[in-house]
């Protein structure tokens, strides 16, 4: 049983490691062992969950949500109207339930959800991204003080 848990375990980092390997590629901040950890994290939780608790309790698994999103609202910033780390704090976010499905033997689910979250990352970096995804934000320090603006100029 154990060695069915350490194999669980090793999945959950190899699927971490490779949405990590995404992200240090780019030069990120949060790389292949942040991602590999808190895959790893979630699922070794999720396995202490299930072995400590044979009726199949949740609550540990339903923390794991709370406390990851907690993590990752400590990478989010504000910088002079703009915000960063949303993306690195979803990814760690969806990347905990990578390791929580490989805890609880969800292997296809794990691979398919590391391969969107791959495929999600690695869009941003092809041609014609940046024309596509642009937003068309009137950024309101440059209005001038004296112009009058309608609700239809504020999001």
């Amino acid at each position: 049983m154990e060695s069915l848990m350490a194999l669980r375990a090793l999945f959950a980092v190899l699927v971490g490691a490779i949405v990590g390997f995404e992200r240090e590629k780019h030069g990120q901040d949060a790389g292949i062992r942040t991602y590999a950890a808190v895959s790893l994290g979630a699922c070794i939780f999720g396995l202490v969950s299930s072995h400590a608790t044979q009726n199949n309790d949740t609550r540990i698994a339903a923390q794991i949500v709370t406390g990851v999103g907690f993590l990752g609202a400590g990478v989010i910033m504000q910088n002079k109207g703009r915000t960063m780390g949303l993306t690195t704090a979803a990814t760690l976010w969806a990347t905990a339930s990578l390791g929580l499905a490989a805890a609880y033997g969800m292997y296809v689910l794990s691979i398919l959800g590391a391969s969107i979250t791959f495929c999600l990352l690695a869009v941003h970096h092809a041609p014609g991204w940046h024309n596509f995804g642009k937003k068309k934000n009137k950024n309101l320090s440059e209005i001038p003080p004296d112009a009058s603006l309608k609700d239809s100029d504020v999001d």
